[in-house]
C-alpha cells in the first residue's frame, strides 16, 4: 500500500528522476509549489476518496505524517 502512495505522489508532483521515501520532507521538494499542492489535494481526494483540509496538509512534514492523516480521515 505504501509503494503505491509513494508512487501516485511522485506522479502528482511529476517526480520523474528519483525515489522517494515516506521519511522525506515533501515540501523540501524541488517540485513542490502551490500548483502541485493543488495536483496532491486533488489525487489525494480521487485516489483515497478523502478530503485532507489544506492547513492539514501544511501541518504534515513527511509523507508518512501525510499517509496517516489520510489513514484517520477513512
Amino acid at each position: 500500500m505504501m509503494k503505491e502512495f509513494l508512487e501516485k505522489i511522485k506522479e502528482a508532483l511529476e517526480i520523474e528522476d528519483r525515489d522517494i521515501q515516506m521519511t522525506d520532507n515533501f515540501k523540501e521538494y524541488d517540485e513542490w509549489d502551490s500548483l502541485n499542492k493543488l495536483s496532491l489535494i486533488v489525487m489525494i481526494d480521487e485516489e483515497y476518496d478523502v478530503q485532507v483540509p489544506d492547513d492539514k496538509v501544511n501541518s504534515c512534514s513527511s509523507l508518512q505524517e501525510l499517509y496517516d492523516e489520510i489513514q484517520k480521515l477513512k
